[in-house]
């Protein structure tokens, strides 16, 4: 901690509880780069002698996130000492000239959690790629949906595999969003309230790659609201990615037999020889909690913090790299998994077992006989009881079986045909009926396949273009230090 002016001494423990360098390291490279701009800018802005922001420069080019100080109070001031022992403190003690590191740290965390969500954005483009790849092969593989976790439905596996590539989609369009809110540069606000040096905050924005500047200086400081935005879009996130592991995970039992999951995702018991466990999923499906608990703790930890800064501000950013990790490692994960899922073929007697075809045969009722719909549902409804208590199926009914279930429960006289009752028990017929917008009819599959194939080259495009936007601008900031460190201001004058 810093000594000899205002404070004494300070007990170790205390260092020791208050400091943040543990979890500093991850925004070293941040910070060694918001050095060397706000350096180069207060050299423009003629608030530091020419040599002497030379002289920091060079001394901050010779620096790495690897050789700072790891037991410095914190990364910020391990940078600041690296440059002091190079340099001295009356050339080297002007680093900090007209920056404190409540802006500073505001800015590093925004730095270094843009990457992160690029690289997550990046996750997810691929899982959703592979969803989309995978959907291509099934559009006319048949499987059973479920409500309540009683079969309802058949469906295709295409549709199946579509429906999470929007729900990612709009984990995308999220993270987009809090990406905006995130690239915002903090850096110029001080402690609280800027500085009499006439700073050129918009320089250090552009500098550093942000879109601009977050101008009030007490918001600027004080506002940690960008990590709690970004810890909700990844709860949301996560909860997906859990229910979709929830599925596959109830899929691939005995009992239900839609899904296999491939050997390298799975292990065995050590004691029954005979499990085939999905705990990579399982894993997933634990970690979404961890999601929502960093996202709680980090809430109720601001909830109550009067503006501008305050040191409880350091206990929440190890919960932003917590949700950002675990979120990372599951999409990862998930991404693999997917291309790799053998899908049941054994989905008729299922049907027969489960009536799915059940609504399909009261509509045909409604559509070809004129039964009112209420009237046809209690009707198949009679008719699936008697089916049940006789240990029969959809596939067992007969035009007299669905006579006497009119006539019995809505007194009506009925005399339908054998092939229009055949055609409800049979799911791949059922499902190519199923062609209203976003069905899961084949024919409209493979329209939607189309339409997100098309969408997703242009997200690739946002997310590359965001990429190549951060690495030409630490190029370019790399450019100016090297030319600012080596010339003197007259060089520099005459090259404009």
């Amino acid at each position: 901690m810093l000594h000899g002016g205002r404070l004494g001494n300070v007990r170790d423990n205390v260092i020791h509880f208050t400091s943040s360098r543990k979890d500093d390291i991850r925004l070293a490279e941040a910070v060694l780069a918001i050095n060397k701009a706000h350096v180069a800018m207060v050299m423009e802005q003629n608030i530091i002698q020419w040599q002497t922001g030379t002289k920091i420069l060079a001394a901050l080019a010779a620096l790495s996130a690897s050789t700072l100080d790891p037991n410095a109070e914190d990364v910020h001031m391990a940078v600041e000492e690296a440059v002091l022992a190079q340099i001295g403190p009356e050339v080297g003690g002007n680093i900090h000239v007209a920056k404190s590191r409540n802006d500073q740290v505001t800015t590093a965390i925004r730095m270094t959690l843009r990457n992160d969500l690029l690289f997550i954005m990046q996750e997810i483009l691929e899982m959703q790629q592979n969803l989309l790849d995978t959907a291509a092969k099934h559009l006319h593989t048949i499987i059973l949906e479920y409500t309540h976790l009683q079969a309802a439905q058949p469906v295709t596996y295409a549709h199946y595999l579509v429906s999470q590539h929007d729900v990612l989609e709009r984990d995308l369009q999220r993270l987009q969003g809090t990406y905006k809110r995130v690239n915002l540069s903090p850096l110029g606000a001080g402690a609280l309230a800027t500085t009499s040096f006439p700073l050129n905050r918009k320089r250090t924005s552009e500098l550093l790659g942000f879109d601009d500047v977050l101008e009030n200086s007490i918001d600027a400081v004080g506002s940690r609201d960008f990590i709690i935005e970004t810890i909700a879009t990844l709860t949301l996130t996560a909860v997906n990615l859990s229910r979709f592991a929830e599925d596959l995970i109830i899929w691939s039992s005995a009992e239900f037999g839609t899904v296999e999951l491939p050997d390298e995702f799975t292990s065995t018991s050590s004691i029954m020889p005979q499990k085939k466990n999905p705990e990579c999923l399982e894993v997933i499906r634990a970690r979404a909690s961890y999601a929502l608990g960093d996202y709680v703790a980090a809430a109720a930890a601001i909830k109550s913090l009067p503006t501008a800064y305050n040191l409880d501000f350091q206990e929440i950013t190890p919960k932003l790299w917590d949700a950002t990790d675990n979120l990372k490692a599951s999409l990862n994960i998930f991404a693999q998994l997917i291309p790799y899922i053998k899908v049941s073929s054994n989905v008729e007697e299922k049907a027969a077992a489960g009536f799915v075809g059940a609504t399909e045969l009261a509509n045909m009722l409604v559509r070809k006989y004129g039964v009112a719909f209420r009237t046809a549902h209690k009707i198949v409804g009679a008719l699936v009881k008697s089916l049940i208590e006789s240990k029969q199926t959809l596939l067992d009914v007969t035009s007299q079986m669905l006579q006497k279930a009119a006539k019995d429960n809505a007194n009506l006289e009925l005399n339908v045909k054998l092939e229009d009752i055949i055609e409800c028990t049979n799911p791949r017929k059922i499902v190519e009926n199923y062609k209203v917008q976003g069905g899961p009819s084949p024919a409209k599959v493979e329209i939607a396949l189309k339409e997100r194939l098309k969408s997703h080259v242009e997200s690739e495009k946002a997310v590359l273009s965001l990429k190549t936007a951060l690495s030409n601008t630490s190029n370019t900031l790399d450019a100016l230090i090297d030319l600012y460190s080596s010339q003197s201001l007259d060089n520099i004058n005459q090259n404009r």
